[in-house]
């Protein structure tokens, strides 16, 4: 289940143990950040009790210690996986994303990303249409003019939900007011 070009017909694999590494080194560099933040707004104590940066800067300390421990849990993890035979059930050099998950993750992140485009350049009821009615074409198996008029009722039931009922407006674009939608 190759993820990674690594050149010359190797590939990397993406590991349970490089999932957790990346994750202990994430969170202790939130907790570092943390810290910083606490700091420029006051650690300790005053005349009135604690300044403004004192739960903070606890916080990110026990979040940089389990950041700590995870970061050794899995480093013990892999040495010994490498020493002996792994469980089967807990073996941190078997696949943390296998590559199907992946594309289906990815093909997720990639229309959301489009969606979250479309709002900001066409507005947030043509997104809308275009978004739900290409999941459901794609992803539901619904056909393209069926996926479109499920994705435009969604948005004609949004406006009337938002702006008509509860009175918020929503993102509109170079579309809506041609429409007569303000």
């Amino acid at each position: 289940m190759p993820l990674l070009p690594m050149g010359k017909g190797r590939v990397m694999t993406v590991r349970r143990f490089h999932a957790e590494i990346g994750t202990a080194i994430t969170t202790g560099a939130l907790g570092v950040a943390a810290i910083i933040g606490a700091a420029e707004l006051g650690t300790g104590w005053s005349d009135h009790g604690p300044q403004p940066g004192y739960f903070p800067f606890w916080v990110a300390i026990v979040l940089i210690g389990a950041s700590l421990w995870n970061l050794v849990g899995a480093l013990v993890a892999h040495r010994k996986a490498q020493r002996t035979p792994p469980d089967p059930l807990d073996d941190p050099e078997e696949p943390f994303l296998p590559r199907q998950n992946l594309i289906r993750i990815a093909t997720f992140l990639g229309a959301m990303t489009a969606f979250v485009i479309g709002m900001l350049t066409v507005g947030f009821y043509v997104a809308a249409t275009f978004y739900i009615g290409l999941t459901a074409w794609r992803q539901g198996g619904f056909r393209l003019w069926k996926g479109l008029a499920i994705g435009a009722g969604f948005a004609v039931s949004l406006y009337l939900i938002f702006e008509t009922i509860f009175r918020i407006p929503l993102l509109k674009g170079p579309l809506e007011p041609l429409l007569g939608i303000y």
